[in-house]
């Protein structure tokens, strides 16, 4: 009986188990190889042999795979843009075969032997030829493309490509996001994995100023997701690739300098770029460094206003005017190791590694009239605040059978944001000295309400124009005083954020036949995040709170001071005169001294931190595990089918504390928060090729993004250095948001190196969370409240359109002339309910802006290439007021920047260049409600730099 229930099963078992392994293995033979030209790697470069149906395309890395019907003497034809058709015979054996490494050569005429040499051509023929292999709707640029505009961080480095939107922070990109979507609605990911955020507010948007762009190899911007990207992007995807081991020996460098009108300083950047191979190609190395070190400085116009008083007539009355300049040194540093080792044919390894580093020390003087308490106010501070994205990578790919091929990956990266000062107190963060000074005069530009207002919005017109701001102070001699100007409270603002992902990933994919492949994976993160941001020590003067006996107020005359920093005029963008404003500040030493126990011991500082300081104070963890499979199958020669499905299954926990107040007194309790959700994630491609050079996509894809920690903590957290106080509660039952998503696109590729593509896109999205703001008056101070809330459902819709196109039609000098222009057209629609009554507004998605465009004028011939570059970003709102409505929405005016780059090469190693940022010297607006209603304008002056690139080796 026992060898009888054991023998049928098993003989079944094994018959069925060897006509796998026998199929797989079986039927064809497996080539494996690298392509490459002048230019280095060459992806997308197209493989076929005689008698066989599917060709092949190389990678990103210039590697391909091709199955062949038969053994013996085969022959590969290779064809590349710009490259003449290399055929190589071979003798295929079973099993996998080695076709080494192939270096193509360039066309020896036509109009291609003539662009490819040119200084943009080879990167936009990469940048295609991805583009028109890929399965999913995506753009792409090549680093040799990144490097031919002035943009020196990895955001920057995509504001270019279509549908792309950037956030400025003091004049540079810090954060990027795809079809105007909100910022954390865009993934950002690092070679395949979404990178980890140290982001200050607590969400998932990447801030990306850390990493400079001499790191990247290319970047992917991927609109229409398929099964195996991460699914948690509802805008789209931006994957930066990191440099990697090079198909020869490169060495390259480059120094410029610099100078920046603003701070009427001088800046500079390096950077080097080695690559090698040894052990008969085996092994292969890329290291890849870069500096940037530049002065810089902005003047900044902040208007609060009082939206928090009873009187709805009195909401737009004003608090507040600041002048604030910050004059500061930003240095970015960076290095990139790209390892790679092939055993053979069969099976190689790969590592990556990356450190970067963001150092933007900036020291603030802010100088504030506040009508609502009638005085001067005066804060300084010192900011370095720093960045650090550090990590590395292993993984591995092999070909386990003819048919049957393995990828797996394993990543460790660490993103932190924190600050170090002061070094004299035993808490960390942002050390902040605030000075106030009583106005006795009154003011002369009061409305018959006694409020101050702006002209337009005054009830009887007096107030004025915001650009042409007059203080109005009734006394002309009562002005900003450093006698009169008394220490009245010194703060530090805690800023210690650090997330760590750790990611196991592997997929196997299946050749089943010329038509139908198969591929499954699986992917595991394990992410760790903590947060001191919003936690606050207080410390104030006995004198200030009228405790009998206490030490005299400090002035800042008493207090060690240094000159007003050089730049240029203060605040020489508006109408008016404002050195009255301008205040010799503290030296650094001074400002950290008055932090020592003993300094404000003896001068009768007392330690007034709110007993719920720590309920700003969390960590946890969030551990995702995702897993999809998926097919492509060619339905047709012409036309493909794609799809699968994607399943992410999250669960978050955070301990933090909160706090409970009662007439006993305050009482702080531990507390944890989790959530858990799955998201499945059906998405389907087709894709039909009209002819060679032209084709048509359609996908429809279900996406969804994650909440941000801060939407989700436990804690409250209060900002009492800001008129308004402001507090920020969490939100634990909050959902996340899913999207379904529809495109069509379109796309034809010109003879000479052009593009032209077009489509529209719809999103129908479900539980959008959205920051809401309130306000409200206690105790004569003003309060502005702001919670993550999930809304009603939205949509957003548009249409995308771009061409690069060269005038090759022309003659001569001015056949070098060419366009690329691009835009996006976006509508989104939400209802925002009041939190009274049962009133709606129709407003659409934070951060989404309905125009976005780049336009691109360049010249390319005998060694010269000129770019001139504007770019666009339309009008966005940014923060929701639930319970007062649209007229109070604060939303970012739209920009225009141009930029402009040269590059004449002298010859083929050596190249020289200039670069110019901001030539339109635009300001960054925010304001609220009504255009002229500034909350916020910032001007930043114009930069420039000129420097030689020398390609060593090549």
């Amino acid at each position: 009986m026992r060898t009888k229930t054991l023998s049928m099963p098993g003989w079944k078992n094994g018959i069925v188990l060897l006509g796998i392994v026998g199929w797989l293995q079986s039927g064809a033979q497996v080539v494996k190889g690298t392509i490459a030209g002048r230019d280095g790697l060459l992806p997308g470069a197209t493989i076929s042999a005689a008698g066989n149906k599917k060709t092949a395309t190389t990678d990103l890395n210039g590697a391909f795979t091709i199955l062949l019907n038969a053994t013996g003497k085969q022959t590969l034809t290779v064809s590349y843009v710009g490259y003449e058709k290399k055929q190589l015979e071979l003798v295929v054996h079973e099993g996998v075969n080695d076709a080494g490494n192939l270096l193509l050569s360039l066309a020896t005429d036509g109009p291609g032997s003539v662009l490819v040499r040119g200084t943009m051509a080879p990167s936009q023929i990469k940048a295609y030829a991805i583009k028109k292999n890929s399965v999913a709707i995506m753009d792409v640029i090549a680093a040799d493309a990144i490097g031919k505009l002035p943009d020196r961080n990895a955001a920057e480095a995509v504001q270019r490509m279509q549908g792309v939107a950037v956030a400025r922070y003091h004049g540079e990109a810090d954060q990027a996001t795809v079809r105007g979507t909100p910022f954390a609605w865009t993934s950002t990911m690092f070679n395949g994995s979404r990178l980890p955020s140290s982001n200050v507010l607590g969400n998932r948007s990447s801030v990306l100023d850390a990493v400079p762009s001499e790191m990247i190899q290319y970047v992917q911007v991927a609109k229409a997701l398929t099964p195996d990207w991460e699914g948690d992007a509802i805008g789209g995807s931006i994957n930066f690739i990191t440099r990697t081991a090079p198909a020869k020996r490169t060495l390259n460098a480059s120094l410029a300098g610099g100078y920046n009108t603003f701070s009427q300083n001088g800046t500079y950047n390096a950077s080097a770029v080695y690559g090698d191979r040894f052990f008969n190609n085996r092994l292969g190395i890329m290291l890849a460094g870069a500096i940037w070190d530049r002065q810089w400085g902005t003047d900044s116009y902040e208007t609060s206003y009082n939206t928090g008083l009873a009187d709805a007539a009195q909401q737009k009355s004003i608090n507040t005017v600041m002048l604030k300049r910050y004059m500061g040194k930003r240095q970015t540093y960076g290095g990139n190791l790209g390892l790679e080792y092939k055993f053979n044919a069969a099976h190689k390894i790969t590592f990556r590694g990356m450190m970067t580093k963001f150092n933007d020390i900036r020291p603030v003087y802010e100088s504030y009239v506040d009508y609502t308490n009638s005085r001067y106010q005066y804060n300084y501070r010192y900011s370095h605040y720093q960045t650090k994205i550090n990590g590395a990578e292993v993984g591995g790919e092999h070909q386990l059978a003819t048919r049957v091929k393995l990828d797996w990956s394993a990543s460790d990266y660490l993103s932190k944001y924190f600050l170090e000062t002061p070094p004299t107190s035993s808490g960390k963060g942002l050390p902040i000295a605030t000075f106030r000074q009583k106005i006795t005069g009154g003011f002369s530009n009061l409305s018959a309400d006694g409020k101050r207002y702006w002209g337009f919005d005054s009830p009887n017109g007096v107030g004025g124009d915001p650009l042409d701001f007059q203080p109005g102070i009734t006394n002309a001699k009562e002005v900003m005083d450093p006698t009169r100007l008394t220490l009245q409270q010194l703060v530090i603002a805690q800023l210690d954020t650090k997330e760590r992902d750790r990611t196991a990933q592997a997929n196997i994919k299946v050749t089943a036949s010329s038509k139908l492949s198969l591929k499954a994976g699986i992917k595991y993160r394990h992410k760790t995040r903590s947060s001191t941001y919003g936690s606050n020590f207080v410390y104030l003067p006995g004198a200030a709170l009228g405790i009998p006996g206490s030490p005299a107020l400090l002035s800042l005359s008493q207090l060690q001071t240094e000159s007003f920093p050089k730049g240029q005029q203060f605040f020489k963008n508006m109408g008016g005169h404002y050195n009255q404003f301008i205040m010799n500040p503290l030296t650094k030493n001074q400002l950290f001294n008055l932090y020592q126990a003993d300094t404000l011991k003896k001068n009768g500082f007392g330690n007034y931190t709110s007993a719920t300081n720590n309920t700003n104070l969390y960590e946890g963890f969030e551990d995702v595990t995702a897993g999809y499979v998926m097919a492509e199958y060619d339905i047709t020669d012409k036309l493909k089918f794609i799809g699968g499905v994607r399943n992410e299954y999250t669960h978050m926990e955070l301990n933090g504390s909160k706090s409970t107040i009662s007439g006993t007194g305050t009482v702080i309790k531990d507390t944890t928060v989790t959530n858990h959700y799955n998201a499945l994630l059906p998405m389907l491609h087709l894709k039909y090729s009209i002819n060679d050079k032209a084709s048509i996509r359609a996908a429809f894809t279900r996406t969804f993004i994650r909440p941000n920690f801060s939407d989700m903590t436990p804690a409250e957290s209060v900002d009492n250095t800001k008129n308004p106080i402001t507090i920020t509660r969490g939100n634990p039952g909050i959902k996340p948001t899913f999207s379904n998503n529809f495109d069509l696109m379109g796309e034809y590729y010109f003879n000479n190196i052009g593009l032209l593509s077009g489509g529209v896109f719809y999103k129908h999205i479900q539980d959008v969370i959205f920051t809401n703001r309130s306000n409200y008056t206690e105790n004569g101070n003003n309060y502005t409240v702001t919670q993550a809330r999930n809304f009603n459902n939205a949509s957003l819709a548009g249409v995308e359109a771009g061409i690069n196109k060269r005038f090759d039609f022309l003659k001569d000098f001015w056949s070098g002339f060419g366009i690329e222009c691009n835009f996006t057209l976006i509508h989104s629609e939400v209802n925002i309910p009041r939190t009274a009554g049962n009133i709606s507004d129709k407003a659409s998605l934070p951060n989404q802006s309905k125009l976005l465009f780049n336009t691109i004028l360049f010249y390319e011939r005998n060694g010269v290439m000129v770019r001139l570059a504007g770019n666009y970003r339309g009008k966005s709102v940014e923060t929701i007021n639930q319970a007062l409505g649209a007229d109070f929405y604060t939303w970012t005016d739209k920009n225009f920047t141009v930029d402009a780059s040269a590059t004449v090469s002298v010859s083929r190693k050596l190249k020289v260049f200039a670069e110019l940022n901001n030539l339109t010297n635009q300001p960054l607006k925010t304001y609220m409600g009504d255009q002229r209603r500034l909350t916020m304008a910032e001007w930043y002056g114009i930069r420039g730099q000129a420097g030689i690139r020398f390609d060593i080796i090549h």
